[in-house]
């Protein structure tokens, strides 16, 4: 029995397969097995397909061939799938909503799969599929502040969910000019969404490529809790990169779908190389540079939580990947001071240095050549410090925090030696 509020039109305990829609094109199917398994199968026709639509390198074989053996997969879901849902605290709560296991993931699937990343839609086989009529703009009070409203149709936020996520609730939105992903306050850690846009502000001014980013205040939030207007600070708002002008869905898979990794492996089942390795045989040169600057300026800004997650492939044509723009640069330096890198870079976590070896090491596993990797690494580098000389968005932050950064951004070494 689902709970008030919910607006199913379907008991999610009740479903045993699950299509799987690339689009409008339904692409496969998950079936619900004997002994709590998941099993992943394509259509015949989207297998015969030779111009088909790309769902994830993941299931792309050594020869380029499509990869359709796929085993069961005991409780979870397969991890192309598994890492379509939410993490954390939202996917607790989101559960508890809707009355069912937040370990039980193709009910979650099931009861979420209309508003995915991506292009991808899932829904049970019971079900019609619903038109993707998107969100309409509301009208700003002001030319340049969004006005937002919280867009999970049927579930009302609670104060106590946001009160309890560590790191400041993540939130998908709808409003002025499209749809947003907002990052609220965090009771934990102060001045999170102000660090990272203006880590993000930063980040653009070296050169890289950023969504449309806003600092909104929280009454100008609909659908949010009174009492969250109590919450210091304002939120970030972002706007979503899989979705277009006209909220037509593009679609998109993070690094952890690449490399077929379940979310909770994504701080240890694969290098920055591995990412590399996987821009250089499948996208074209500009990602690749654009990665190593990225690269290099997160260990700038100290930011020890680039995971694969954090790192994501676009296919603008459905079928060719190029990389994302950059989301979640923070720096956690002021909060977490003696953490590494998410990932190893060169074999190294440090957040201190960057070595020329380092970058050697890094540039053979991936395939790179040494020369222009290494030009990158010491031109991004010195284009940070120089943009944070000039940053407007740094007095945004409280002074511990801006002087934490400050340093972090000054004392990194880039060193020619070992």
């Amino acid at each position: 029995m689902m709970k008030k509020g919910t607006k199913l039109n379907f008991d999610p305990k009740n479903i045993n397969a699950l299509g799987v829609y690339l689009g409008d094109r339904r692409i496969g199917v998950i079936n619900r097995l004997a002994g709590d398994r998941h099993i992943f199968s394509f259509e015949q026709d989207y297998i015969d397909d030779p111009n088909r639509p790309t769902l994830s390198l993941s299931f792309k074989g050594q020869t380029g061939d499509l990869v359709t053996s796929i085993r069961p997969v005991s409780k979870r879901l397969p991890p192309f799938f598994s890492n379509l849902l939410p993490e954390g605290h939202l996917r607790t709560y989101l559960a508890k909503h809707v009355g069912v296991n937040d370990e039980r993931e193709f009910l979650l699937l099931a009861v979420l799969g209309t508003d995915l990343p991506g292009a991808v839609t899932v829904r049970p086989f019971e079900t019609e599929l619903p038109k993707d009529t998107g969100e309409k703009a509301d009208s700003p009070n002001h030319e340049d502040e969004p006005i937002l409203r919280f867009s999970l149709a049927g579930v009302q936020l609670k104060f106590s969910a946001i009160m309890t996520a560590v790191g400041g609730l993540t939130i998908p939105a709808g409003g002025s000019g499209g749809s947003w992903i907002v990052k609220l306050p965090s009771m934990h850690f102060p001045s999170v969404p102000e660090n990272e846009y203006a880590m993000m502000r930063l980040a653009e001014s070296v050169g890289i490529n950023i969504p449309e980013i806003q600092l909104v205040s929280l009454k100008d939030i609909q659908g949010l809790p009174k009492d969250v207007r109590s919450l210091k600070g304002k939120a970030l708002a972002v706007k979503r990169f899989d979705r277009s002008d006209n909220n037509s869905k593009i679609h998109m898979e993070d690094f952890a779908q690449v490399f077929g990794i379940f979310p909770s492996a994504k701080y240890k089942e694969a290098s920055y190389a591995n990412i590399a390795t996987v821009l250089q045989a499948e996208t074209e040169e500009e990602s690749v540079n654009e990665f190593i600057r990225r690269l290099a300026f997160t260990i700038m800004i100290g930011n020890a939580d680039m995971h694969l997650k954090n790192w994501s492939l676009l296919y603008p044509n459905k079928r060719t990947p190029t990389l994302s723009p950059a989301y979640d640069f923070v720096s956690t330096i002021p909060f977490l001071p003696d953490d590494g890198l998410a990932l190893t870079f060169g074999k190294s976590r440090s957040l201190s240095r960057i070595t020329k070896d380092q970058v050697r090491r890094f540039a053979d596993k991936a395939g790179l050549a040494m020369s222009p990797t290494w030009t990158t690494v010491k031109e991004t580098s010195e284009k940070t410090r120089e943009s944070w000389t000039s940053l407007e968005e740094k007095v945004l932050l409280p002074n511990e925090i801006r002087q934490a950064i400050e340093t972090q951004i000054r004392s990194v070494v880039i060193s020619d030696e070992k």
